[in-house]
């Protein structure tokens, strides 16, 4: 049978880099979140990290998207909401789930979820971003794909 692994290895990456998308882009398996601490009596523990299958960049300190998949048995929208858990702790606008064969997309800016049979191109994701923030000018979309102290937080994963 065949795992979720295997799924990301032999359909999601081959998918990512046939709509444009570059190593330099894609972050794999990435911890976003140190775990929850729990403290039993005396005692505390941490909670697993959370951790994005795949988290899509627009440019090197900039991320647009969340990408959850899941073993291709399953169903494309499966880790949907997982996906879109991920991207509202990250603060991103776009969410994905996927089994390989199909993709599911949420769309945080139309507050819409939609099927697709491929993922959307670097360029074309970042247009539908800056379209919804209303980002105008090469001096405006400078300083938000620059590295700043108030994005910072969403930055640890290089």
């Amino acid at each position: 049978m065949i795992t979720e692994a295997d799924t990301c290895r032999k359909y999601v990456l081959p998918k990512l880099y046939a709509a444009g998308w570059n190593d330099d882009q894609i972050s794999e398996q990435k911890s976003f979140t140190d775990g929850r601490i729990l403290v039993v009596g005396s005692k505390a523990r941490r909670r697993p990290a959370k951790r994005a299958d795949y988290l899509l960049r627009y440019a090197r300190d900039f991320m647009l998207a969340a990408v959850e998949a899941k073993a291709a048995y399953r169903l494309p929208g499966d880790g949907l909401q997982q996906a879109k858990d991920y991207a509202a702790v990250l603060g991103l606008k776009f969410a994905y789930s996927t089994n390989g064969q199909g993709i599911v997309e949420f769309d945080f800016t139309a507050g819409k979820e939609r099927q697709l049979d491929s993922f959307p191109k670097p360029a074309d994701l970042w247009e539908r971003f800056r379209a919804s923030e209303k980002i105008e000018g090469s001096v405006v979309l400078a300083r938000l794909i620059k590295k700043s102290p108030t994005r910072t937080s969403c930055r640890r994963l290089n």
